[in-house]
């Protein structure tokens, strides 16, 4: 693992958010049956269950709340414990409404609003999971800007097979080639150093630049990427 072991927080978040959209898919099912076949509902124990659950499920909630700010995992873990606690809330409701009169319909409305939320939150934050496992670009450095920034710096003829994606959630990687001017390769060790600085202040902190003098450059090479 020459790069670390950092990804495997990404790989245990796409777990979590894709467990979540199996269980919000799984209570869409099940609030429908209970439409058409309602269950019988003891209000009392649901209440005195839930309002335990809930209890516990706000003190997880509180404890991954400020790590949940800078990491996709501890996010997913916080939404997942935000669900349960607000399952908790329905289900104390529902209950209740079922002790005082009686209105078991409740129960499947509760259960669709409960899943409408999951799913909500699950499909907003997995995107972000499978960009960075799929190497996308990070969505606050934009590629455009670091091709023109690097070709700003005096010297730098071209760049091209420039790959910009994410090493994990918050560190921006770069890797590209850098075409040298004719009369300049003598200064080529100060224009990386140049080039380093100027990808630093946009926040790309990992670059692998790759040194081409102008006559030995790559044939008909593509921008981005390879293709």
């Amino acid at each position: 693992m020459t790069f670390g072991y950092a990804r495997a927080e990404t790989v245990a978040a796409l777990i979590n958010y894709t467990t979540l959209i199996v269980i919000g898919l799984y209570l869409i099912y099940e609030a429908l049956v209970r439409f058409y076949d309602p269950s019988p509902i003891n209000g009392w124990i649901v209440v005195v269950l839930a309002g335990i659950a809930l209890v516990i499920d706000l003190i997880t909630a509180a404890l991954t709340y400020s790590m949940s700010k800078t990491s996709m995992n501890i996010r997913a873990a916080f939404l997942h414990n935000l669900a349960d606690a607000l399952g908790s809330v329905g289900v104390i409701i529902a209950g209740t409404l079922v002790i005082l009169y009686d209105w078991h319909i409740v129960d499947p409305l509760v259960t669709l609003l409960i899943a409408g939320y999951i799913l909500w939150h699950a499909f907003a934050e997995i995107g972000g999971v499978i960009r960075v496992l799929m190497l996308g670009a990070p969505p606050d450095v934009s590629s455009v800007d670091v091709l023109q920034t690097m070709r700003a710096e005096a010297g730098v003829r071209d760049i091209h097979h420039l790959h910009l994606w994410q090493m994990e959630e918050n560190h921006p990687a770069i890797q590209a080639h850098v075409v040298i001017e004719e009369d300049r390769w003598s200064d080529a060790d100060a224009i990386k150093t140049a080039l380093r600085t100027r990808l630093e202040a946009l926040g790309v902190g990992h670059a692998t630049l790759e040194l081409e003098c102008h006559f030995h450059a790559c044939d008909d090479a593509a921008t981005i990427g390879h293709g």
